[in-house]
């Protein structure tokens, strides 16, 4: 009654080495990953992983915030030794609607106007301007129907 029971049979070492998938070198995967993400230097990124036949693919997955820091076009700067940056620069209503045509398949509105929204509320959090205002007053703007915002 006290015998062993099916799932402690061992069988797997024996399949082991065909089953085990072998995955691609550390040292490639840190290069690949180096070279998609030089256009986001000082930034930080989110970076998506996708191996297939011992071949990773990667691709940069990008957020809001990394995506405004980017189109106020400020010089790259080192994390460890700058702390607790401003960004007040001023962005133009084109670029915010720019970013939020990227920004689209991942926002959880269902209108262009919500992702908008979503991109100034970002905005206000980083701290830079929207045309010369404040984004909380664009938001407004768009609430009350001054500001019209495209349908993709």
């Amino acid at each position: 009654m006290w015998g062993r029971t099916p799932s402690s049979i061992c069988l797997t070492p024996v399949l082991y080495p065909y089953e085990v998938p072998k995955e691609p070198s550390p040292k490639k995967v840190g290069d690949d990953i180096a070279k998609a993400t030089s256009d986001w230097k000082g930034l930080k990124i989110t970076v998506k992983l996708t191996i297939q036949n011992r071949q990773a693919a990667i691709s940069v997955c990008p957020s809001a915030a990394s995506l405004i820091i980017k189109a106020l076009k400020e010089p790259p700067r080192d994390r460890k030794k700058q702390k607790n940056i401003k960004h007040s620069g001023n962005l133009s209503f084109d670029d915010i609607l720019n970013i939020a045509k990227t920004m689209r398949e991942r926002s959880m509105s269902r209108k262009m106007e919500g992702t908008v929204k979503e991109i100034l509320g970002t905005c206000q959090s980083v701290g830079c301007t929207v045309e010369g205002k404040h984004p909380h007053d664009v938001i407004e703007q768009i609430n009350s129907g001054e500001l019209e915002v495209p349908e993709e």
